[in-house]
């Protein structure tokens, strides 16, 4: 689809919450006449006389509008992939943790968590629950990701071209807030079986059976009686995740990196989101641990409350407990997701997200 050069149009586009093409629309008028040669390569006067035996691709020129509902959609597909498997890769340390949370006097360290599980329930006693986790994370990062997109996008339009540059960290925070609201509510039931599963040895044995088993013995209800904990775990987690990441980013294109972000490799550019997500993935398991250890104390007790909770772990093992395998566990897997998720992006045509040049989108990509 075709834009004219509207300066007022392009200004409403927040353009520096977004990765873009560089504009090389002025520099093409002082670049030296170039010519074929036999081979297929190009040659200049500033390149004569030097062989060369490789040709560079062209890039991948992406069909999908920015900001269009076929760039939502694509940047869903994106954040379903990078979730649900990645925390399906760490449920091992996952079920060592919420047994840690929840018996910590039965599970005292890492190692000798896992060497109970081990001992007691075998191989597959690490993988308990990973059904529930694949699907339930999948369908979070769906929303989570594909809503953070759109509401970014929101906002900055509501705030208009100058405050959105003013305050564009609150952006990123009102954003990824409200994407996770909805999130969460795709997420809660399959997270009330997979903690049930993973907790209490003969419970159930994966989502088949453990979900009739929950909504018979409470109701619906029962699914989503974690759903306020897991706002206050998920909700500054993910706050933490987008805010941190995009600044961490754009603060390595600027400081760490000489080269500008759209003259560096697609690989260069997939390292810095990996980079960027694990340090982000370290602060928002300190934040939200708290609200991590709630959650496993609720679905694994029936009828018990926030106070229960309080009495029973303290606040020091509430912010606490846990909190060691949570850093590797949640540095890793975020790092991986903004990976894939920027893969997924580079995959369908798109630029990668964060530290862009505060200058307008390119426009094959509005």
């Amino acid at each position: 689809m075709a834009f004219t050069e509207n300066p007022s149009r392009q200004s409403l586009i927040p353009s520096f919450l977004y990765a873009s093409s560089l504009s090389m629309s002025s520099e093409q008028n002082n670049m030296p006449d170039l010519k074929v040669n036999p081979s297929g390569s190009l040659d200049s006067p500033a390149t004569a006389g030097i062989k060369r035996n490789f040709v560079i691709p062209a890039p991948k020129e992406s069909k999908i509008q920015m900001f269009s509902p076929a760039y939502y959609a694509a940047c869903t597909v994106a954040g379903m992939l990078s979730c649900g498997p990645t925390h399906m890769a760490v449920t091992p340390l996952d079920i060592v943790k919420c047994n840690m949370q929840i018996d910590p006097a039965k599970y005292k360290s890492i190692s000798s968590g896992f060497g109970i599980l081990l001992k007691e329930q075998g191989i597959k006693g690490l993988f308990k629950g990973w059904a529930p986790t694949l699907l339930g994370y999948s369908a979070q990062g769906a929303c989570k990701y594909g809503l953070y997109e759109y509401f970014k996008k929101y906002y900055a339009d509501v705030a208009g071209p100058e405050y959105a540059a003013k305050y564009k960290t609150l952006i990123y925070l009102a954003g990824s807030a409200s994407a996770e609201v909805v999130a969460d509510v795709a997420l809660c039931p399959f997270e009330a079986v997979k903690v049930r599963v993973q907790t209490q040895p003969g419970f159930a044995r994966g989502l088949a059976d453990g979900l009739p088993k929950i909504v018979k013995a409470e109701g619906a209800k029962g699914l989503y009686k974690g759903l306020v904990p897991l706002w206050g775990r998920q909700i500054p987690y993910t706050m933490m995740k987008f805010a941190t990441f995009e600044n961490i980013v754009e603060g390595l294109y600027k400081y760490a990196i000489p080269t500008p972000k759209e003259e560096c490799s697609k690989t260069l550019q997939l390292g810095v989101s990996f980079t960027g997500g694990y340090i982000a993935g370290v602060l928002c398991a300190i934040v939200s641990h708290p609200a991590d250890n709630l959650v496993s104390f609720l679905n694994n007790a029936k009828g018990a409350t926030v106070a229960d909770a309080v009495n029973k772990l303290g606040l020091w093992g509430l912010c606490t407990r846990g909190l060691p395998l949570r850093i590797i566990m949640i540095g890793t897997l975020t790092g991986a997701q903004w990976g894939i998720y920027d893969s997924c992006k580079v995959f369908f045509g798109l630029p990668t997200t964060g530290g862009g040049n505060p200058a307008l989108p390119d426009p094959e990509h509005k």
